[in-house]
Order: C-alpha cells, then sequence, then structure tokens
C-alpha cells in the first residue's frame, strides 16, 4: 500500500539484513515512527509493547526475530531459546507459532554455518507469501461487496472492527483486502470504523489506513454498531481474526462476539477474513483458545494529540478514578453458528469443521 504516494509495508529487511525496520504502531495516526530491531529479543518487545501487531505481522517478525537470532548465534540451543522468548511475547495469535516452528524446521534441516543465509530467506518467504495470501483473500472477497453493490444504488456500506488491515499484515491486509480491490475497482463503499476500545486500533489504525488509500469512511463508538446495524445502514461486517478453531469458532479483537451477535439479530451478513494459517486444527473449538489479559491500564488511560503553541504533542490522560480496578481481555470468542463465511486464500468457506478440511484436504 501507499503513504503520501510511497509505496510502504509495516515491516521489512535492512540492507545487509543487519536488522529490520518496523512502523511504531504506537505512534499512529499522529506520527509515522519507524524502527530499527536488531535482536531476537528486541523483535519480542516489539511483539509484546504492540510496536507491531496483528496476526499475520506478528507471524512475519517472529520470523525475521529467528534471522536475527540465526546471524549472532545458530547454535541449536539458542535458537530454542529465541523460539521460547519469541513464543511467549503473545500467547493468541495462532500465526506466531506457526512461524516459528516452520522457521525451527527449516534451520534445524541444514548445519549451523549455513543457518543464518537460510532464516533469511526463509523469513523474507514468509513475508512475500503474506502478500500474497492478502491479494487472494481480497479477490474471494470481492464478490461479496459486488453482489451487494448490484442490488442498491447507493454505496455499500461494510463495518469492520480492530484493525485488519496492511498495518496487521505485511500488506493489502485481511479484512481491509477486499475493500481496496473494491475501491480500486471503482465500487461505490463506505466503511464503519468501530473505535475499537481500549487501544482503539479502528480509530487509530484502521481509519489512518482507509484515509491515505481514499476510502470514504466514518469512525464509530463501538456500541454504535448494533443501532446502524437496526436502522439498515450496515450491509456486511467484515472483520479479521487472530485464530480460527477447528469447528469455526473464531477469536478476534474483544467486541467482535457482540457485532456478530447484533448482525445475526439485524440478518446482517458477518464474514471473517483469515489467511489459513491463521486456523489451529488443533484446537475442537474456541473455547480452548488462550485469551490473552493485557494490562488495565490500556484501559483506564487513553492517549491522544494536543496543540501547545504551535507544537503537535501526544499525551496520556486518566479516565477512571483513582483506585478502580480494570479488566482487560483482549480478544473474544464468536461462535462459529454466528459466522457467514470464512474469507480465506482458498476461497470462501463455511465455518464449520467438515467445510474447512474439505478446504484444507485434511481427514
Amino acid at each position: 500500500m501507499k503513504v503520501g504516494g510511497r509505496p510502504l509495508r509495516p515491516i521489512r529487511a535492512l540492507p545487509g539484513r543487519l536488522g529490520v525496520e518496523v512502523i511504531d504502531q504506537r505512534a499512529l495516526p499522529h506520527a509515522l515512527r519507524f524502527e530499527t530491531l536488531c535482536s531476537a529479543q528486541a523483535v519480542a518487545t516489539a511483539i509484546r509493547e504492540m510496536w507491531v501487531r496483528g496476526a499475520p505481522l506478528i507471524g512475519a517478525a517472529a520470523a525475521y526475530g529467528m534471522a536475527l537470532q540465526a546471524t549472532q548465534d545458530a547454535s541449536d540451543a539458542a535458537l530454542q531459546a529465541a523460539v521460547t522468548r519469541l513464543q511467549s511475547s503473545r500467547p493468541t495469535a495462532v500465526n506466531l507459532a506457526w512461524a516459528l516452528q516452520r522457521m525451527q524446521r527449516r534451520l534445524l534441516a541444514v548445519p549451523p554455518a549455513q543457518r543464518a543465509q537460510a532464516a533469511w530467506d526463509e523469513a523474507d518467504a514468509i513475508a512475500e507469501e503474506d502478500v500474497q495470501v492478502n491479494a487472494a483473500i481480497g479477490r474471494h472477497g470481492l464478490p461479496l461487496l459486488q453482489a451487494v453493490a448490484a442490488r442498491k444504488s447507493d454505496p455499500v456500506n461494510v463495518l469492520t472492527h480492530c484493525n485488519a488491515g496492511w498495518l496487521a499484515t505485511v500488506d493489502w491486509g485481511t479484512a481491509t483486502s477486499p475493500i481496496y480491490q473494491a475501491h480500486a475497482a471503482g465500487l461505490p463503499l463506505h466503511v464503519w470504523v468501530d473505535e475499537t476500545r481500549p487501544r482503539n486500533q479502528g480509530a487509530s489504525l484502521t481509519a489512518w489506513e482507509l484515509g491515505q488509500a481514499g476510502v470514504p469512511h466514518t469512525v464509530i463508538a463501538d456500541n454504535a454498531g448494533g443501532h446502524l446495524m437496526q436502522q439498515g445502514q450496515v450491509d456486511l461486517v467484515l472483520v479479521g481474526c487472530d485464530r480460527v478453531a477447528a469447528n469455526g469458532d473464531v477469536c478476534n479483537k474483544i467486541g467482535t462476539y457482540l457485532k456478530a451477535l447484533a448482525a445475526h439479530d439485524c440478518g446482517v451478513p458477518f464474514f471473517v477474513a483469515m489467511p489459513t494459517s491463521t486456523l489451529d486444527l488443533d484446537l475442537a473449538d474456541g473455547q480452548r483458545i488462550p485469551i490473552e489479559q493485557r494490562s488495565g491500564r490500556e484501559l483506564t488511560h487513553v492517549s491522544g494529540r494536543r496543540a501547545n503553541g504551535g507544537v503537535v504533542e501526544v499525551v496520556e490522560v486518566q479516565l477512571t478514578p483513582d483506585g478502580s480496578a480494570a479488566g482487560n481481555p483482549a480478544f473474544d470468542i464468536t461462535p462459529a453458528r454466528l459466522v457467514s463465511g470464512l474469507v480465506t486464500e482458498r476461497g470462501v468457506v463455511t465455518a464449520d469443521e467438515a467445510a474447512i478440511r474439505r478446504l484444507m484436504g485434511t481427514p
């Protein structure tokens, strides 16, 4: 995708493979800031502290973390320590474990002297495959939007939650890929952007992305989605995900379940965009997915921009009374029965185990 006309990705290997450059997403939308990561430990910190976030991007970042480790010390013990460190940085998104397992298999198959080169090649391959996968998700999701457009004269209204855009992947995004491709094809559309408390990834990231691409959008409070559906102002809900269980249950940012309930009640299609690397066939259902519990400070405090004598500052303010406890589960589970379909790089599939296994070619 482009920012100010300049092609940009949220992660890239630096020349000479001495480090990895990432967009520090904590600074958006008020500043576009880049950070250089030069060790597996730095990558683990960036994932844990959400400089980089989004299931596919976390996987790619972890792969590059292993490449950095292999450059510094490619012994079996050092690689295993890096895997353990990176694996523990975020527990919910399955892409993290998937990428680390793939890297570990590749590296242990060659002598230590060859591992650095193999690691960078494999990390680059994971990143480039993600771009192609997300482009394919867009191609398969585009007909869903075109079908809505064919039966109405005004723009297609899509509601999304959190950020499943190019900032959450290596490029294109998952839920945004059909939107970007529809916009490029001249399809009239408008996106309702949930603010997505408590980290506000919708308001700060999705809205910024859509604005850069010129896609019409409106930021709404998280609690407004159901009302808009009741009023007939939402044609389709399209979200991303962090993990999908074998039975089609979907784990995504907290608040997704409530949107699915409202969509079901109002007869609004609810689709989930997902690379098949996000599928966890080892988990029978979504209730077995570990739900990350994050710091209560993300809920009790909020950051925003203010102008101070012409100088723009980002400041943090407290929302809650001193002493009030805050619970902050980062994800929830949407049951498969509420999902109209899963939009994957292989096509759109029903959210049930038999259909998913046929798609994947597994027994």
